[in-house]
């Protein structure tokens, strides 16, 4: 490992020195190998070796013999100055033959090194004559290539190179306008060749109080089917595919929404299909046919899988708010899949799908061109169902129950290999949070990410949150725990704040006492260190999932769908910043006065009681009422 502290004195050195920059990194260190040796048989100074920190002054065999190999090829090389640049491949065989010799070396045959030793020799009467090594251009003649050219500038003779610049007055802000109906369009302009667009619907299973439960479920499935214009799923694929695109449509609990990814210049096309596959479906009796059998599929796949938390996430918003808006099933029931017909969804579809309860949002677009796509194709439009003003619509708002909902099921043989998985319990706590429209939504947020947690198989490291609360209090003190991740819902008008946790079903009441413990603990001190790193690894996350065109899609849309404007990620940022220790004490505080919600499933024979859960979360320590018992 060695540099020359004196390249410019051993540059002056040559006749025609060599200037940095006019060959490449490789050829410039043999090169200058070359000069070193050169001016060492010449009896000068020239570039000095000198060891890099922490290394030895001692060659190696390989790096003489190497020196040695370079000084036979000079020896021989032409006389004239202008032929002696070495090309690269004559130091490719230079480095083959010295690999040789250093292995003649080791083998002991000293005759044969004794040969380069001479031609050292000889190479230095050479060397006196003053021959020299250097090029100054890196091609022929004096005016070719880019000698001396830093690469902080641009080369002689080429066009300046054009770079994406964000515009200086709009930098990429979401913009939102209003249209006739109350029809909303959000846009936020993103560099890239694609673009992700999409109808964003106030509608979910939360409005399905008035109708049959698992329309929304319906809906989602039939999305992207025959239309007024698209005869088959299959032209509107093949017509997406001219484009790039891509489709889909995912309804939850009180948003439904339809989004396409494709190539920026097919827009227009875009919305046109958006438009007649939210306004015009044909719903024919084949499609939902077909619907009904992947919904009795997934179904079925939802309580085959060995991962409960789907069904789990539906037990607790069922217990949370029993039998009003988000408690309602987000799944359709099996006993009313046969009941959809053609005529129920157009009852529905009618009433919510009306353009005052819609969102075109747009990302990587110009808002102009997507305000005039959405006055051609979804303004004047009239709908398959027919224009007559909605009715029945829901308004009603989430009120919190609390309570208890269990299954009790076989969970020992849900393995779908040959690999066993042993036979767990899943128990879900949940207290009611905020909206996310009131200002505490920021401080349970970062709550949410200081308790974190994860399964007894997630992989540590940076960022990966071993470090909160339920790893370091729960997963890490107690081996026999499966899982323990905090999780939280937020709505319109209420949110939901749960720990789920998983262990042998002998163990499910040292498990609930744990999982009360630590709701507990929140109301308690939080240190500044817990504190910054929950708020530095949300804001991380935040700003890692903004990445994603799609993702910044989303959230453009329901931010405008729920209050007509967006904040932006760096007004996020600041509140995140603001939350103190005290905001955590206090809204905690306020969580913990309300019935706590309790979903369970799996072998339930050592599960508490609902009320000594609601008493263990009243009290200071978090203990559940002791239990004596004369037979075990």
């Amino acid at each position: 490992m060695w540099h020359h502290a004196a390249p410019r004195a051993a540059a002056a050195a040559a006749p025609e020195a060599w200037a940095p920059g006019d060959l490449s990194s490789s050829y410039r260190c043999r090169c200058w190998a070359v000069s070193w040796l050169t001016a060492h048989c010449q009896g000068q100074t020239g570039p000095a070796l000198q060891p890099s920190p922490g290394t030895t002054t001692r060659l190696s065999p390989s790096q003489v013999i190497f020196f040695l190999h370079l000084q036979y090829h000079f020896h021989n090389a032409p006389k004239k100055a202008a032929d002696c640049r070495l090309p690269p491949e004559e130091f490719r065989k230079i480095e083959f033959t010295s690999y040789i010799t250093n292995f003649w070396y080791k083998k002991g045959h000293y005759k044969r090194i004794n040969l380069h030793i001479k031609n050292l020799h000889k190479a230095r009467e050479t060397c006196k004559s003053g021959l020299a090594v250097y090029r100054q251009f890196s091609s022929g003649g004096a005016g070719g290539g880019y000698p001396g050219v830093p690469l902080t500038q641009p080369l002689p003779g080429l066009p300046a190179p054009a770079f994406a610049a964000v515009d200086g007055q709009e930098k990429f802000e979401t913009r939102v306008t209003a249209l006739d109906g109350g029809l909303r369009v959000a846009s936020q302009n993103k560099f890239g060749q694609f673009c992700t667009v999409g109808v964003l619907i106030n509608s979910g299973s939360r409005h399905e109080t008035k109708y049959l439960s698992g329309i929304s479920h319906f809906l989602e499935k039939l999305a992207f089917s025959s239309t007024a214009q698209f005869g088959s799923k299959d032209e509107i694929l093949l017509t997406l595919e001219k484009h790039g695109g891509i489709c889909d449509c995912q309804a939850s609990r009180d948003t439904t929404m339809y989004a396409v990814s494709a190539e920026a210049k097919g827009l227009d096309t875009v919305v046109n299909l958006l438009a007649d596959v939210v306004l015009q479906p044909r719903l024919s009796d084949e499609e939902i046919e077909m619907t009904r059998l992947a919904i009795r599929f997934e179904l079925e796949d939802l309580n085959m899988r060995p991962d409960p938390e789907p069904l789990l996430t539906e037990m607790i918003h069922a217990a949370a708010y029993r039998d009003n808006t988000v408690g309602l099933n987000r799944f359709c029931p099996v006993e009313n899949i046969e009941k959809m017909d053609r005529k129920i969804l157009h009852s529905y579809l009618k009433n919510y799908y009306t353009p005052d309860r819609m969102v075109l949002a747009g990302v990587g677009i110009e808002h102009e061109q997507l305000v005039e796509c959405a006055k051609k194709y979804l303004l004047g439009v009239n709908p398959v169902w027919g224009s007559a003003k909605s009715k029945d619509i829901d308004r009603s708002v989430a009120q919190y129950t609390g309570g208890i909902i269990k299954v009790e099921k076989d969970m020992s043989n849900v393995s779908l290999g040959p690999t066993p998985i042993p036979e767990l319990t899943h128990i879900m706590i949940g207290l009611e949070s905020c909206s996310f429209l009131e200002d505490d939504f920021i401080p349970f947020a970062v709550l949410n990410m200081m308790m974190g947690g994860g399964g007894s198989f997630s992989a540590g490291g940076p960022g990966k949150g071993m470090f909160t609360r339920l790893y370091l209090n729960v997963l890490n003190r107690h081996h026999w725990m499966y899982n323990a991740t905090s999780y939280h819902h937020s709505y319109e008008d209420t949110g939901l704040l749960c720990i789920h946790a998983s262990a042998d079903p002998k163990q499910v009441r040292e498990m609930v006492e744990i999982l009360t413990k630590e709701f507990v603990l929140m109301s308690g001190t939080v240190g500044e260190v817990e504190l910054e790193r929950a708020k530095t690894q949300l804001k991380s996350m935040l700003m890692m999932n903004l990445e994603s065109r799609p993702v910044i899609f989303e959230d453009v849309g329901r931010q405008v769908l729920a209050t007509s404007t967006r904040k932006l990620p760096h007004e996020l940022c600041d509140l995140i910043n603001n939350v103190k220790a005290s905001d955590i004490k206090r809204v905690v505080t306020k969580m913990l006065r309300n019935k706590p919600a309790v979903a369970a499933l799996g072998d339930l024979t050592e599960l508490p009681t609902y009320e000594h859960i609601q008493a263990a979360l009243s009290s200071k320590d978090g203990q559940l009422p002791r239990m004596y018992r004369l037979f075990r």
